[in-house]
């Protein structure tokens, strides 16, 4: 299995209403130091795809935002919202409560 297969077997393992970080998501794929693998992987999913890529923030509990990500970067809070998750007037989720406990993957 590839590295990106890995990644979007775990990342299809985030329940609604959950978070992942991309450290998180790169650690349980034995990827430890690579987040920014995980993020290149999630932005080669399509949106209507049946990987959850909304559900993986930065470790500040941000939806990271870039001009190349041509406006998914909204449309990811969006999502997260919809599943209840909720954010800061900063724009942060609490990853305290959101997080995913990842047990047994």
């Amino acid at each position: 299995m590839s590295a990106y297969e890995t990644i979007y077997t775990i990342v299809r393992q985030i329940p609604p209403g959950q978070v992942a970080t991309y450290g998180q998501v790169a650690d349980l794929a034995n990827l430890p130091g690579r987040a920014r693998l995980v993020g290149y992987a999630l932005f080669r999913v399509a949106p209507d795809s049946d990987i959850p890529w909304h559900r993986v923030i930065n470790a500040k509990g941000e939806v990271s935002q870039s001009p190349v990500r041509r406006g998914s970067d909204y449309l990811q809070r969006a999502l997260l919202e919809e599943e209840g998750i909720q954010f800061s007037p900063q724009g942060r989720v609490n990853l305290r409560e959101y997080r995913w406990n990842a047990e047994g993957v």
